[in-house]
């Protein structure tokens, strides 16, 4: 159990805070590293260190030298619409956390996917306030429950990347609170998070790191949170401004607006001396409530029980798939033979790109986990396409270290890496290195290719760089600085590719790339001092007319065709927004080949958001795997052989194309983005515009039938009855949605306003009460500044999706 409120920790705050003088307080409030606040140990305060992400818990090295858990992205734990599930996801990361000496999660994301082209959506649940709220709920309170804190982000409006550490995002009073604070507010009420993540953006012309009206008026006296307000990494700019605005935590450090700076600033009387007394409070009580405060005691005394990573890494992923068409393909039918077709079978992608990053202990591929749940002979693979001609950051076949060597070029300390690249940040660096020691940093090991051919090897980074594979040096020189906009990408560049060497499979050879450092170089003069650079992979590359043949042909020969496409990290990622919703590469004409060589095909999509499919209705099914996370290989033999039914529904519409699509702004112009759309994204747009999405909000199928037999009004809700009319045993999403009849206000034609999950064996019914909060009828008034009821008639409609509503009753609502 967690701690209701900050009032317990009162007396422990006061006295180590009376025990602080200005510049203690203010060096509290900056980031002394990377990663963590500074000790105090004459008040008994431990160093508090931060965590990404979402999905696993890195710790604070890159490295894989301790792997982490990794989850399926946050939109397939939304899949699952199952808030239970998020809470014990969230006991496990909390369990991580303890293990990496981890004291606050730097998760969840609960912005909402405004735009499908949002590039970074794949970190967020839902297009939908209410899902958003109820699994990010699920979410705080498990790792909570856990006694590690959660950071609940990015406060607010966060919704795409394109500029987003300068845009101004005008949001207009109903969506800003109706949609955008909507999951914030609920989770602080609900779960009473003790954290929260301030964005990079402004909103309405104030930057988040220095809103006072939405920081103190809002989120701390309106909603009563008691947490602390960390800002987003280098997202505070002014000392005085983030103070006053209500920002506690300025990160990282140690350079930053806090620390020294606003030391001064309180001397210089820019600040108030009681403003710093506020956020060290926060912060103290962050600390007590997580055991770092000697003689506060820790919120959590008896923690949950053990949890098997692997195992639930494994249920979320076949909970989240959404089983989106199935012409009677799934599940495979046992004997026969199967041809798995794409590279991105061989090569999944398990979680997107950015500081969601993590390295787990192991990687289910589809390939791996067909090949064990079937038996020889009945599994053939094909590449048939690639994803990206891209070189990526150099995996499958090597093994690397990163060494590290003094002026003198001498050997001060080396780690293994998870792949080519190095993203030491701040004070993340190899045991026994120092910044000021180190001169160069060398990624070198052996790579054993798993086909003979032109390998293809490329650098990514600044600076100089000289790239060597098999005794052949490829590349010797110095990389500039672009033009890229976002400033990540500024400092870490482009993937180049800068040459090929032919190998033999299975043979290894010697790879190294040596990357001298020296003060002229871009990481030196970094936002975020970092050392930056990937040594890159391409294998062979054949015909693209003729692997999609070979793939055609394989699968002719099998029962059934299981094809594989995927998004890449140059599509899905954080720091840029998506120019277009296609799958790259030829992966839609292999769909295409192969769908007319068998019509018994099966395409499994691996993205994290929606790509358009304009082969969906030529093919037998269609399964969303989104980012599965380590075992999504094995969840995916799970549930295409039928031992597992996919139980995951739509937590945003699917658009067929792009041109269909109501919100696709997400570019600002002269530094402003406007949210002219109002309260209309997601389904709620789709509905304004009259237009049919390929699938639907809510959307998804399972192995059994259901029917809904009734509906009636219950205190706080409603009561479904429904009944497995199928052969097998399953799980149902029960959704409920509430019309109003006659609107006298503009509002959506319809929203979701409650739902559940009920299991029923074959032609057993479920009965389960659906709560309808008193807010799924309010509004935002903007004239009266507070939220109001709009009595009057509404229809409670009940069903399987947005637009599958099988049953309705009538309500009236009061003022």
């Amino acid at each position: 159990m967690t701690d209701a409120t900050g009032d317990r920790y009162d007396e422990a705050v006061e006295a180590a805070l009376g025990a602080l003088d200005l510049d203690a307080k203010a060096r509290l409030l900056s980031g002394q590293d990377m990663w963590s606040l500074p000790a105090l140990p004459e008040i008994g305060l431990k160093s508090l260190v931060m965590s990404d992400g979402p999905i696993g818990v890195r710790g604070v090295r890159w490295t894989a030298d301790d792997p982490s858990v990794t989850l399926p992205s946050p939109t397939a734990l939304a899949a699952t619409w199952d808030p239970g599930l998020a809470r014990r996801a969230g006991r496990l990361l909390a369990q991580e956390a303890r293990r990496k000496g981890v004291h606050v999660l730097l998760a969840p994301t609960v912005n909402l996917h405004r735009s499908p082209l949002g590039g970074r959506h794949f970190e967020a649940y839902s297009e939908d306030p209410y899902l958003t709220a109820e699994i990010g709920t699920g979410y705080v309170l498990g790792v909570q429950d856990g006694g590690v804190a959660t950071t609940v982000k990015h406060f607010v409006a966060n919704d795409a990347e394109t500029d987003r550490f300068t845009v101004n995002n005008t949001v207009a009073p109903r969506p800003l609170r109706e949609l955008y604070l909507a999951p914030f507010e609920a989770i602080v009420k609900n779960a009473r998070p003790w954290g929260v993540m301030t964005a990079y953006n402004r909103v309405n012309g104030t930057t988040m790191t220095e809103h006072h009206h939405l920081v103190n008026e809002v989120l701390r006296a309106e909603w009563g949170f008691d947490g602390a307000n960390v800002s987003d990494w280098t997202a505070a700019r002014d000392t005085a401004r983030a103070a006053e605005g209500g920002l506690d935590i300025a990160m990282p450090g140690p350079r930053s607006v806090y620390g020294e700076a606003l030391a001064a600033a309180v001397r210089a009387g820019r600040v108030d001396g009681a403003t710093v007394d506020r956020a060290v409070r926060n912060v103290l009580r962050l600390a007590a409530r997580v055991g770092a405060l000697d003689g506060a005691g820790p919120a959590v005394t008896a923690l949950p029980g053990p949890v098997d990573g692997d195992a639930l890494a494994r249920e979320v992923a076949r909970r989240s798939f959404v089983l989106v068409r199935n012409d009677a393909a799934l599940p495979l039918a046992p004997g026969g033979t199967v041809a798995l077709l794409g590279a991105a079978a061989r090569d999944a992608r398990i979680l997107g790109g950015g500081s969601a990053q993590v390295f787990p202990a192991r990687t289910v591929s589809p390939l791996d986990g067909l090949t064990a749940a079937l038996p020889p002979g009945a599994l053939t693979h094909a590449v048939g396409a690639h994803p990206d001609d891209e070189p990526a950051p150099a995996a499958r076949g090597f093994a690397l270290r990163a060494v590290c060597r003094d002026a003198a070029g001498t050997v001060i300390g080396e780690g293994a890496l998870p792949s080519g690249e190095v993203q030491w940040i701040g004070d993340d660096l190899p045991g026994g290195v120092t910044r000021d020691r180190l001169h160069s940093v060398e990624v070198t090991g052996t790579f054993t290719p798993r086909e003979s051919g032109a390998h293809t090897f490329g650098t990514r980074g600044l600076g100089a760089l000289t790239l060597t594979v098999a005794g052949r040096t490829l590349y010797d020189g110095v990389q500039e600085m672009g033009g890229e906009a976002d400033p990540f990408e500024a400092f870490v560049g482009a993937p180049l590719e800068r040459g090929t060497v032919t190998l033999t499979e299975g043979v290894p050879v010697e790879v190294s790339l040596l990357h001298p450092l020296h003060p002229l170089d871009p990481e030196h003069a970094a936002p975020l001092p970092g050392v930056l650079f990937s040594l890159l992979h391409r294998g062979p590359r054949r015909d693209p007319d003729e692997l999609i043949a070979e793939a055609a042909a394989a699968a002719r020969a099998a029962g059934t065709a299981v094809v594989v496409v995927a998004t890449t990290e140059r599509v899905e990622s954080e720091g840029f927004d998506r120019a277009d919703l296609r799958l790259p590469g030829r992966q839609d004409d292999l769909v295409r080949a192969v769908a007319a060589a068998n019509p018994n095909t099966v395409v499994v999509v691996n993205a994290g958001s929606p790509v358009e499919m304009p082969w969906r209705d030529d093919v037998a099914a269609v399964l969303l795997t989104w980012f599965p996370g380590q075992e999504g290989g094995a969840a995916l033999a799970d549930v295409l052989l039928g031992a597992e039914e996919p139980g995951g529904r739509l937590p945003t519409t699917w658009p067929a194309a792009l041109a269909d699509t109501p919100v696709t702004d997400v570019v600002p112009r002269d530094g402003e983005l406007a949210y002219s759309e109002g309260l209309f994204i997601g389904y709620r747009a789709w509905d304004r515009a009259g237009t049919v999405p390929a699938y639907p909000f809510g959307h998804g199928l399972g192995y059994t039938t259901w029917e809904y037999e009734t509906l009636e009004p219950a205190p706080g809700g409603a009561t479904v009855r429904v009944r497995n009319t199928g052969t097998r045993p399953g799980r149902e999403v029960v959704q409920l949605y509430v019309a109003p009849v006659d609107d006298p206000v503009e509002r959506p034609a319809r929203w979701l306003a409650g739902f559940t999950s009920v299991e029923a064996g074959p032609g057993e019914s479920a009965e389960a009460l659906v709560r309808i909060p008193r807010r799924a009828f309010e509004v935002w008034d903007e004239a009266a500044g507070a939220w109001t009821v709009v009595p009057g008639a509404y229809e409670v409609l009940a069903g399987r999706s947005l637009t599958d509503t099988r049953l309705r009753t009538s309500l009236d609502v009061g003022a």
